[in-house]
């Protein structure tokens, strides 16, 4: 019996579910300025872009914007809200359009077809206030915890 077909069967007999096509998942981020200097200080990114006020009004942004990764990073939240263990194998991102301190970010996720083994396709969105700001597509592993 094949690793998926044997994860299926425990999830009928009432074992840990795991997502399946057509599982959808959320979680929200509001996007403050106070998150976006933690941001920077985690991943060593200081760029004036998402940090100095006065430099970003003068930029193509016209104002302070979030790391494009802020908002991606709903998207792992969202994820982890699907069943069973998820493992983040790669995702593919659009970054849309910026997103801004003030804005609260909605990431969706789609389980939208079973790959090779416990593989699974999902697209996923990051919108804030509504309009997508990142968009893409991700591959997971989904397994049971036992």
């Amino acid at each position: 019996m094949s690793t998926r077909r044997f994860t299926r069967l425990l999830s009928v007999l009432g074992g840990m579910p795991v997502a399946e096509p057509g599982d959808t998942a959320t979680a929200q981020l509001p996007v403050t300025e106070e998150r976006i200097e933690a941001f920077a200080s985690v991943t060593g990114d200081d760029n004036p872009l998402h940090l100095d006020r006065e430099y970003a009004s003068e930029s193509l942004f016209d104002g302070p914007v979030a790391h494009g990764m802020l908002p991606a990073g709903a998207i792992s939240s969202a994820l982890a809200e699907l069943p069973g263990d998820i493992v983040y194998v790669s995702q593919d991102l659009s970054f849309d359009r910026p997103v801004r301190p003030g804005e609260t970010v909605e990431a969706t996720v789609t389980v939208a077809e079973g790959l090779d083994g416990d593989m699974l396709r999902v697209e996923t969105t990051a919108a804030a206030d509504g309009e997508p700001a990142v968009t893409g597509t991700a591959t997971v592993l989904s397994e049971p915890h036992e």
